[in-house]
C-alpha cells in the first residue's frame, strides 16, 4: 500500500544510550516515546538515511501492475510525478497569463521598477500616466533617468526585468517570470515533501496542493516581489535538506561494522568525522542572500534556517551514537554552517546592488548614490569608500520607512487574521455592463471581474488542523519532520506580530505556504495510517484523505474566476463572499 508520513521512524535524532527523564515517559499518555536504554533495533545506517517507502505487492496485485511494470513506475516516479504535477501547475498558471491586461496593485511599482533597473542599473521617478501610456503604447516608451526612492531590495526586481527582456514591456512580459518561479517552485516542494517524507505519493500531494492554492496561484500571475521572495526560500530549504541527507550519509559510510556487517553507534566516529565543504550548505547560502535581496524578511529566514541546521547537525551526531553532540558540532561544524550562509548571504545581497554601486556619482545616478561626497560629507567614517556610507545610509532611510509605514489601506490586515483567510487583497476589480466583457445580455445588474489574492479556504483552515498536528508531532514525539515545517512556517509568520501596527498584507503570507502545504500532506498521511494497519483502517482513512483532497480541489475550482479575473454575474460574486471581512 502507499507509505504515509508515519511510516519513517520519528526518533531517528535520539541517541542509542540516551534515557529520557520520567517526566517525559509520563507522556506517553500523550504520545510522547520515551526512550530505553536499550539500543534500538535494527542497522544505525536506516536511521541516519531512512530508505524510501514502496508500493507493496498487495497494492500491484489490485490493480493488475505485472511486478516488473510496477517497478519500473515506482523508479520513473520520484522525477515522473514530480514532474507531471508541476505541468499541471504550469498550464495553470500560464494560462491567459497577460489577462487582466492591466497594471493591477502594485504592479505599477514593480513592473516599471523591473524595467527600469535593468536598463538603467537603478529604479527612477515615471510620469504619473506612465501606465496608460506603457499599455496603449505596447511598452515603447522612454526610460526616465531621474532616480527613485525605493523601498525593497533589487533581486526581485531583475527577476521580473528578466522576463520583460524576453518578452517585452507588457503583463505577459512582467508577469512571466514569476509564474515561472512560480512553477518551479512546485516541482521543488514534491521533491522536499518525497524527500522529507520518504515517499513519492506525499511529496506530489505536497506540490499539488500548493498548485491549487489560490494565494500561490495568484501571486504566481501577478508581478510582485513576495512570489519570488517564496521561491528562493523554498529552494534554500530544499538544499538545506539535500545537506541534511549528504552529511547524514558520509556519517553513516564512517561508522564501524560488527562481525554480522551491521553498523552500530560509535561514540568516537561520531564526534570526530569531519563532513567536508557540503556544497550544498552553500548554495543555500547563495538561495538566503537572493532571498534577503529580495525583500528584508529574507533575514528572520535566514537565521531561523541557521538555527535548523545547527539542530540538525546535532541530531546527526546523536544518531551517530555521539555522547557530546553539541560540543561535536561546536567544533566540527558550526563554523562551516557559518561561513556557508552569513558570509556568502551578505556578499549576494551587496553584489545585488552592484547597478546602484556603478551608477554615476554626480547626482545623475541611484537615489542616495551621491549621498557621502554632499549631504554626507562630515557624517564620520570618511575612511569607508563613499559607496559603502551612502549605501548605508540609503539602508537605514529604508529601515525607518519599514519600521514606521502605517498609512492605512483598505486591504490592510493583522497577522492573526491570516492563517484563517480572514482579509484577503483585491488586486483588480471592474463591473462590466451587461452585453460587454462576458457579461451576459441578459444579467439585470452589472457583473463583478476581479483577482482576488486569498488562499483556497478549505486548505488554509485544513491546515490550521494540520499545524496542530505538527506542532503535537513534534513536541511530543520529537519527529525532525514537523520540527522542519514548523521552522519554516514560523520563519515567514511570527516576525509579523512584531509589527502588529504597521501596514501589512495578507500577500505576505505566500512565504509559508509551502511549509503549510507540507503540513496538510504529513496530516493526510496520518489520516491514512501505517502501512502496517489493518485494512479496514487503511481504507477508512484513504476515504477520508482523499475527501479531504477532492474538497480542496473543488474549492480551487469554485474560486477560479475570483483567482484569474474571470466576469461573473453579481450573484456568483455573492456567492462566494463567504466572510464579510472578504469585501
Amino acid at each position: 500500500m502507499t507509505s504515509t508520513a508515519s511510516s519513517t521512524d520519528p526518533r531517528q535524532d535520539l541517541a542509542p544510550h540516551e534515557q529520557r527523564p520520567a517526566w517525559q515517559q509520563r507522556l506517553r499518555r500523550f504520545g510522547h516515546p520515551a526512550a530505553t536504554r536499550a539500543e534500538p533495533a535494527g542497522d544505525v545506517r536506516e536511521r541516519l538515511v531512512p530508505p524510501y517507502t514502496r508500493p507493496g505487492p498487495r497494492l500491484w496485485g489490485a490493480l493488475g501492475v505485472p511486478h516488473a511494470l510496477g517497478e519500473r513506475l515506482v523508479r520513473w516516479s520520484g522525477w515522473g510525478g514530480p514532474l507531471l504535477v508541476t505541468l499541471v501547475a504550469g498550464v495553470l498558471r500560464f494560462w491567459n497569463l497577460g489577462s487582466p491586461k492591466a497594471v493591477i496593485f502594485d504592479e505599477t511599482y514593480y513592473a516599471k521598477d523591473a524595467w527600469a533597473i535593468v536598463h538603467r542599473g537603478f529604479e527612477v521617478n515615471w510620469d504619473k500616466n506612465a501606465n496608460d501610456l506603457i499599455l496603449s503604447s505596447g511598452g515603447h516608451l522612454p526610460v526616465p533617468t531621474d532616480a527613485s526612492y525605493v523601498v525593497h531590495p533589487p533581486v526581485g526586481k531583475y527577476v521580473i526585468g528578466l522576463g520583460e527582456l524576453m518578452f517585452g514591456f507588457d503583463p505577459f512580459g512582467w508577469r512571466f517570470m514569476t509564474a515561472l518561479l512560480g512553477t518551479l517552485s512546485v516541482l521543488l516542494l514534491c521533491r522536499i515533501g518525497r524527500r522529507m517524507f520518504r515517499s513519492t505519493f506525499l511529496g506530489c500531494l505536497a506540490g499539488s496542493l500548493m498548485a491549487v492554492d489560490g494565494l500561490h496561484f495568484v501571486m504566481s500571475r501577478t508581478s510582485l516581489l513576495d512570489g519570488v521572495l517564496m521561491f528562493f526560500v523554498v529552494a534554500a530549504f530544499g538544499c538545506l535538506l539535500i545537506d541534511r541527507d549528504r552529511a547524514r550519509e558520509r556519517l553513516a559510510a564512517a561508522l564501524p561494522a560488527d562481525a554480522d556487517g551491521r553498523v552500530r553507534p560509535d561514540a568516537h566516529t561520531a564526534e570526530t568525522t569531519r563532513l567536508g565543504w557540503r556544497p550544498w550548505r552553500w548554495t543555500a547560502g547563495l538561495m538566503l542572500g537572493l532571498a534577503i535581496g529580495t525583500k528584508w524578511n529574507g533575514l528572520y529566514i535566514t537565521a531561523a534556517f541557521c538555527v535548523m541546521a545547527v539542530a540538525w547537525d546535532i541530531g546527526s551526531r546523536k544518531v551517530a551514537g555521539a555522547r557530546h553532540p553539541y560540543a561535536a558540532v561546536l567544533k566540527r561544524d558550526t563554523g562551516l554552517t557559518f561561513l556557508a550562509t552569513v558570509p556568502v548571504a551578505l556578499a549576494v545581497y551587496l553584489l545585488s546592488w552592484l547597478g546602484w554601486i556603478l551608477s554615476p556619482t554626480d547626482g545623475t545616478g541611484g537615489y542616495f548614490r551621491n549621498w557621502a561626497a554632499t549631504d554626507g560629507r562630515n557624517s564620520g567614517w570618511t575612511w569607508l569608500p563613499d559607496w559603502v556610507r551612502s549605501l548605508w545610509h540609503y539602508e537605514h532611510e529604508v529601515y525607518k520607512f519599514h519600521v514606521g509605514l502605517s498609512s492605512p489601506h483598505t486591504y490592510q490586515s493583522n497577522p492573526w487574521s491570516w492563517i484563517v483567510d480572514g482579509r484577503p487583497v483585491s488586486y483588480f476589480y471592474e463591473s462590466p455592463s451587461p452585453g460587454t466583457s462576458g457579461c451576459p445580455t441578459g444579467a439585470g445588474e452589472k457583473c463583478a471581474r476581479e483577482v482576488l489574492a486569498i488562499g483556497t479556504p478549505v486548505l488554509w483552515w485544513a491546515a490550521c488542523a494540520a499545524l496542530v498536528y505538527v506542532l503535537w508531532r513534534w513536541f511530543f514525539r520529537r519527529d525532525w519532520r514537523a520540527g522542519a515545517i514548523a521552522c519554516g512556517v514560523a520563519a515567514g509568520y511570527l516576525p509579523w506580530f512584531l509589527y502588529q501596527e504597521r501596514t501589512i498584507f495578507f500577500f505576505y503570507a505566500v512565504v509559508f505556504v509551502p511549509f503549510l502545504c507540507l503540513a496538510v500532506a504529513m496530516l493526510v498521511g496520518a489520516i491514512i495510517g501505517p502501512p502496517g494497519a489493518s485494512d479496514t483502517r487503511r481504507v477508512a482513512g484513504a476515504t477520508g484523505a482523499g475527501v479531504l483532497v477532492l474538497l480542496i480541489v473543488w474549492n480551487f475550482i469554485y474560486f477560479w474566476p475570483l483567482f484569474t479575473g474571470t466576469t461573473i454575474t453579481m450573484d456568483q460574486w455573492r456567492a462566494r463572499m463567504w466572510l464579510d471581512t472578504w469585501i
